[in-house]
């Protein structure tokens, strides 16, 4: 009794195919109405495919440390560069090294390439910097820098700026969340009194003569320093260290300050993320300090609570230029908040400089070019060409071979096709998915695969009326079979592609990423469409009476009738045996 009800078993599971057919067309369906819905008719393509940005970046290294300039920081430039243009969403962007001191960075059309090769491009370090002094980001008249009544004035602007920074007074709310930095990216455009801008070595009376010629040299650059154009603000603190007092201009060009030594370095950060506070509806940006960091932040803001406006703010200076400067109200340790008026894209901005902001290199960008999408639509044009006459190959090895399951095979296939499809333009808006020439590869790679599937299984149709059984039941007692090969062989792809994607990077992960995802579409089809149909077909007179076009003629498969002979012969001699 246990055998029938074990070769009833796939039978029953099969018993109301219609549903399984349902399951996959409303699948379809629902894809490809979410394609046009999302207005995503096509795949995004690659760079390779639809042109971009390319960038070529040069590794710098600091004065007396020519050596920094390695295999391993030059590998961990490229990774850290990856993660900074992916925390922007973009992806199939390549990121790869280019002989000894030369990175190229590759980022595909359809992407914010300016807003990438800003964040890209910008590859120094990263530093927090304490401010002394800041003022608008245009040169200072020459007589108002004179320590005389006019200077009063500017005090009241000054107030301005610390309430829009965010100061204890403005809001007294934020200090009583333990861990929070008040600030916005612009609050401190307004000029501070004309007694700030001067560091203090040069204002006590025992500086030294060359401590007050520095300090008169700095105040000059501060005062002639223009922010209104890009060049002027990345000249601004080049050749400076960690250790110095420099000049810097803000990002937009909107003010200009006077920053002290670095008190807290890039790498000190471990995450930090754009969220929205749930009290005020506004964005802000969370921080989380390693443990070496949390110690010099809550030494730094510890002494930056004491002062005023605005040398209770701190600068995130990245190559140079001020990204932003928020007030601190108290000390903190390892966890800050920067509140102010964020935009989402300005807070998941800044959080991306923070998160992937130190580099063990500075680079500077030798050429941005933009790259055509000509050769690689003819490239596209000929995989496609190629696709197509590999298809082709296996349609006319299909109707020759196995004749009408030749029809049931191309069905298959157009449902697969159709879900990689609609999937394939879905994952564009969805997790920034390009498909680009060796994903094109994949995908015709996957035809073999999926045709190799229907394969195995009709071979073992054909293998059951060849024992002797008709075809319904032929069909149900060869899916158990098929059933447990296919998906061996399917893991076993899946696994390559897989493993292929982990330890790969840039294009071929595209390939691997197509290969895995068609290699799952095809158990899916054949769980769903392959085997309901074949189960359906197996009830019309053409394929059930093994029509000579049908593929499944018993004649041509060499069928043994003796087996069943062989039951009624046997059957009248078990009395005499008995």
């Amino acid at each position: 009794m246990a055998a029938p009800k074990k070769g009833r078993g796939p039978a029953g599971g099969q018993g109301r195919p219609g549903r399984s057919l349902a399951l996959i067309l409303i699948a379809m369906v629902a894809l490809t109405g979410g394609m046009f819905l999302a207005d995503q008719p096509t795949p995004r393509l690659g760079i390779d495919l639809a042109g971009g940005t390319s960038i070529t970046l040069e590794a710098k290294a600091e004065p007396g440390q020519e050596s920094a300039v390695n295999k391993t920081n030059m590998d961990t430039a490229v990774q850290i560069m990856e993660r900074r243009v992916n925390g922007l969403g973009v992806s199939e962007a390549e990121v790869q090294t280019q002989g000894d001191r030369n990175i190229i960075v590759n980022i595909p059309k359809g992407t914010n390439s300016a807003q990438a090769r800003a964040q890209v491009g910008t590859t120094a370090k990263l530093y927090f910097r304490p401010v002394l002094t800041v003022a608008q980001g245009t040169p200072t008249p020459a007589p108002s820098a004179s320590s005389t009544g006019k200077a009063s004035p500017s005090a009241k602007p000054s107030a301005s700026a610390s309430d829009k920074a965010g100061s204890p007074s403005a809001k007294p709310s934020a200090t009583t969340q333990g861990r929070a930095v008040t600030g916005a990216l612009k609050a401190d455009s307004t000029p501070t009194p004309k007694a700030s801008a001067t560091p203090k070595a040069s204002s006590t009376p025992t500086a030294s003569a060359k401590e007050q010629a520095a300090a008169a040299d700095l105040q000059k650059k501060f005062e002639a320093l223009d922010c209104s154009s890009k060049a002027s603000r990345s000249k601004a603190s080049q050749g400076t260290k960690a250790t110095d007092t420099v000049v810097a201009c803000e990002q937009d060009g909107s003010a200009k300050y006077v920053l002290g030594p670095a008190e807290v370095d890039g790498t000190d950060v471990d995450s930090a993320k754009a969220a929205i506070n749930q009290q005020s509806g506004q964005w802000i940006v969370q921080m989380e300090f390693t443990g070496g960091g949390a110690k010099k932040f809550n030494k730094t803001t510890g002494k930056l609570a004491q002062q005023q406006s605005p040398q209770n703010q701190f600068a995130i200076a990245l190559d140079g230029e001020v990204v932003s400067a928020p007030s601190v109200s108290q000390a903190l340790s390892a966890n800050a908040e920067i509140s102010g008026s964020f935009t989402q894209q300005s807070a998941e901005d800044l959080a991306n400089v923070l998160s992937y902001g130190a580099l063990p290199l500075s680079f500077q960008e030798q050429s941005v070019t933009t790259v055509t999408a000509a050769l690689g639509g003819e490239q596209l044009r000929a995989g496609l060409i190629a696709g197509a006459i590999g298809l082709a190959l296996v349609v006319v090895y299909l109707v020759a071979y196995y004749r009408g399951l030749a029809l049931i095979a191309l069905l298959s296939l157009l449902v697969s096709g159709i879900l990689t499809y609609t999937i394939m333009s879905l994952l564009g808006p969805a997790i920034g998915f390009a498909l680009n020439l060796p994903a094109v590869c994949g995908a015709i790679v996957a035809i073999g695969i999926t045709a190799d599937s229907f394969i195995v299984y009709f071979e073992r149709i054909r293998d059951e009326i060849r024992e002797g059984r008709t075809l319904r039941p032929a069909v149900e007692r060869a899916w158990p079979r098929a059933r447990r090969t296919i998906l061996v062989s399917d893991f076993v792809s899946f696994l390559a592609a897989a493993v292929l994607f982990v330890v790969t990077v840039g294009k071929v992960q595209g390939f691997a990423f197509t290969l895995g995802l068609t290699t799952l579409l095809d158990v899916v089809v054949v769980f769903l469409f392959t085997k309901p149909v074949m189960t359906l077909m197996a009830r019309t007179k053409f394929f059930a009476s093994g029509h000579p076009w049908s593929g499944l003629d018993p004649k041509r498969l060499g069928a043994k009738p003796p087996l069943r002979r062989s039951r009624r012969v046997n059957a009248p001699t078990d009395p005499k045996e008995a």
